[in-house]
């Protein structure tokens, strides 16, 4: 659970950094998305790295989902009887990463269905990357969705982080502050740089 979540971070990063590009006007954003597609060519045929990468994903999102399940029917078996006095010292992220999970899940579905496949983007126009981002981003719904979800994951980067820290056997008690301080700081940069572009959208920074 903890590799896959670090190699799905590492992708979101690289993510955020190719949607800032919005803010550079449709000529550079439009130009990163079809570098996106010639990426590894002649040795790659055109999208094949995409293809690839999509694969790649999709095989971590559903490892990680069903380590997730794992371990939740693994803690259910240890402790079948719940606690005379429960006693909540768990923060919200960790009492939430269930169904932050659960909302994350979802909106994959609805970002491929919006951007990819644009069979949601009512206003989208195939092979115009710039200008379909502009048109999720001027409905309410398309911002609401995607807003939520992006808070959704900010909270579960933050605890995912940390946890996976521990599992991989770096977190130490001295090192347990920093290690939230910089998870805390990692998942509101992550989600802090995907929510821009709805905000540059709905200000009119980005049109």
């Amino acid at each position: 659970m903890a590799v896959t979540g670090l190699i799905m971070l590492a992708y979101l990063a690289v993510h955020m950094l190719g949607n800032l590009k919005i803010f550079f006007g449709p000529g550079d954003f439009n130009g990163y998305a079809h570098w996106l597609r010639t990426l590894g060519e002649p040795a790659l045929h055109y999208e094949w790295f995409l293809w690839l990468v999509r694969v790649a994903l999709v095989a971590s999102v559903v490892l990680h989902a069903v380590a997730a399940y794992q371990l939740s029917r693994r803690d259910l078996a240890a402790r079948p009887q719940k606690y005379a006095r429960r006693r909540q010292k768990s923060s919200y992220a960790t009492r939430t990463m269930r169904w932050g999970g659960v909302i994350l899940g979802l909106f994959i579905v609805w970002h491929i269905l919006d951007l990819t496949t644009l069979t949601v983007n009512e206003h989208a126009e195939p092979g115009h990357p710039y200008q379909n981002v502009v048109a999720t981003f001027s409905t309410w719904y398309g911002n609401t969705i995607y807003i939520v979800a992006m808070l959704a994951l900010g909270l579960h980067i933050r605890h995912g982080l940390w946890s996976a820290a521990q599992t991989l056997g770096t977190g130490r008690p001295h090192r347990d502050r920093a290690l939230k301080i910089v998870s805390t700081a990692v998942a509101a940069v992550l989600a802090g740089g995907f929510i821009a572009v709805p905000i540059g959208v709905m200000t009119g920074v980005v049109s």
